[in-house]
């Protein structure tokens, strides 16, 4: 035994292997820890930020400028009609509470309850509804913290991640957002709380997978080193290496090699070369039919593409005849056809429609969608009615056949050429950018609908800007201050607001030509992450 033991210790293929299944194991124990890490830190973020676009959402069904007559037992109808969009948004987006609270300036210890709506069965929980009015005392310091932030507008949006409860809960990740008035003061806070157990779930399942992928490999690298180590020694693995040399020149079936040596692993070898000759030949037959359908497939991408380009205008000058505007408009999809759309007409002599919209996913589906709500939205700003009425319209159609629970931010304007003045209607999307003439580009803040084919029932509402002549409306998608670099960093909406004051001088298309060259440089080398559309308008 002890002679077994020693000779095992002083082979060289025992020793390599040995090296090779440790340095593995040990790499792939770094791996798992580094990988768990960044694994849990993205995917908080990303829960994070889902979390807030989310509860911001939701904050568009409360009326900032009636909660304290809520409390007051004021405007009831509207509060149950308040309270029944959040039941539902909140059935419908997965989350076990939203809830709405006036917090105590005066030290933010205390809040009272205006909203809660409660979901147990999304994570198992028995949480109970607050009443209107309900009164509590602050949970801890950093909630009190992050409230007092939200209150004086330090920060757009406060998270708290608890991975462990300690009070018997599951985990889960509370995001918080401010709810304001028509005068833009945070009247309340409206507060998310999402389960994370896919964390939990996610980190296992990365750790078994990487555990067993090590495992694995440190198996395939040992039998491979065996091999290696036996062919310096055996003669007839020439003859192997011969044959596999033939073959790699020619490509063509030769004599099979069968059993040319004593050793089972040499035998076993060459068997794997003539099985290898085999299925090399079938791959070379079948990565030439395999080429051809990719070839197919690329050509039909490639006319509905073309397809996609077709149904939104992209002639310009678009209207030579009028001198009245100038408007150009562009859209670059991330693959070959995207969700982005744009379009304008005009519905009178005297009316200029214009509309943008992103659909909430990318590739062919999300090109179908964006094609269907294009043409909704076109041939029902044909028909009249105001900028809200046919968002009410588009909303509701799309509602009643969106199996696929997709949805679209639209932003739709109606301008009046011989005035400048403009009605618009936002269902969750973008705000625009407004030049006037003398001054420079800025945001045109208003509140936001929901977005197109989330709920029915949900009535949009008009808003007006005046334009002068020399004035000029920007209108974009997310894509824009979204696009990121190779360092995971955004274009963002000040950079953006940046390269249109350096070119507000120019006419439109330059306008929008100095804004993709931005994002060009910008991006660099990093793939496109989103589609990227934008449309600008000149009154002159």
């Amino acid at each position: 035994m002890m002679k077994k033991i020693n000779q095992l210790r002083s082979s060289m293929a025992v020793n390599t292997i040995g090296a090779i299944v440790f340095l593995l194991i040990l790499l792939g124990i770094i791996a798992i820890a580094f990988g768990f890490m960044s694994f849990t830190n993205t995917f908080t973020e990303e829960y994070s930020t889902s979390t807030f676009h989310m509860a911001d959402t939701a904050t568009t069904l409360v009326n900032g400028d009636h909660l304290d007559s809520y409390l007051k037992g004021k405007n009831r109808e509207e509060y149950l009609r308040s309270k029944k969009f959040l039941d539902q948004y909140c059935k419908k987006i997965s989350v076990s509470l939203i809830y709405v609270i006036q917090v105590d300036r005066s030290d933010y210890g205390r809040f009272v309850s205006i909203f809660n709506p409660v979901d147990n069965s999304v994570d198992h929980t028995n949480y109970t509804e607050w009443e209107l009015g309900h009164k509590r005392d602050t949970t801890n310091d950093e909630y009190r913290q992050k409230y007092q932030a939200l209150y004086e507008k330090k920060a757009p949006y406060e998270s708290v991640i608890r991975s462990r409860p300690t009070d018997g809960q599951h985990p889960h990740i509370t995001t918080m957002v401010p709810v304001k008035n028509s005068s833009g003061d945070v009247t309340a806070i409206l507060c998310m709380q999402r389960p994370i157990r896919e964390l939990h779930e996610a980190r296992h399942s990365y750790v078994v997978d990487v555990a067993v992928s090590t495992i694995l490999f440190a198996v395939i690298a040992s039998v491979f080193a065996v091999i290696y180590l036996r062919k310096q020694i055996i003669n007839p693995i020439k003859k192997v290496s011969e044959e596999a040399t033939r073959f790699a020149k020619e490509n063509t079936l030769g004599e099979p090699l069968g059993a040319i040596g004593r050793f089972e692993e040499i035998s076993k070898l060459a068997a794997s070369i003539d099985t290898m000759e085999v299925e090399m030949v079938d791959y070379t037959e079948n990565l030439t039919r395999i080429t051809a359908e990719r070839e197919r497939i690329v050509t039909e991408l490639s006319l509905a593409s073309t397809i996609q380009d077709s149904s939104v205008p992209h002639i310009f000058p678009a209207f030579p005849d009028r001198s009245e505007f100038d408007i150009f408009a562009s859209m670059t999809p991330a693959k070959q056809v995207g969700g982005d759309f744009y379009n304008f007409l005009l519905v009178d002599d005297d009316h200029l429609a214009m509309m943008i919209g992103d659909v909430s996913d990318k590739g062919i589906p999300a090109a179908l969608f964006m094609m269907v709500s294009n043409i909704m939205v076109y041939s029902r700003t044909n028909m009249g009615g105001t900028p809200a009425e046919i968002l009410n319209y588009v909303n509701e159609h799309i509602c009643l056949n969106n199996e696929t629970d997709m949805f679209v931010t639209l932003w739709l304007g109606i301008l009046e050429i011989s005035t400048g003045r403009l009605i618009a209607a936002n269902a969750g999307h973008e705000n625009p950018a407004v030049y006037r003439k003398n001054g420079s580009f800025e945001l045109y803040k208003t509140k936001h609908g929901l977005v197109i084919g989330a709920m029915q029932g949900i009535q949009y509402r008009d808003y007006e800007i005046q334009l002068e002549k020399g004035d000029k409306l920007f209108l974009y998608t997310d894509g824009v201050p979204e696009a990121t670099d190779k360092d995971n960093r955004m274009f963002t909406t000040e950079r953006m607001l940046h390269v249109l004051n350096r070119n507000k001088n120019r006419s439109p298309q330059e306008i929008l030509s100095g804004i993709a060259e931005s994002i060009a440089a910008f991006v660099g080398d990093a793939p496109q992450f989103d589609d990227l559309t934008m449309l600008c308008v000149e009154l002159k």
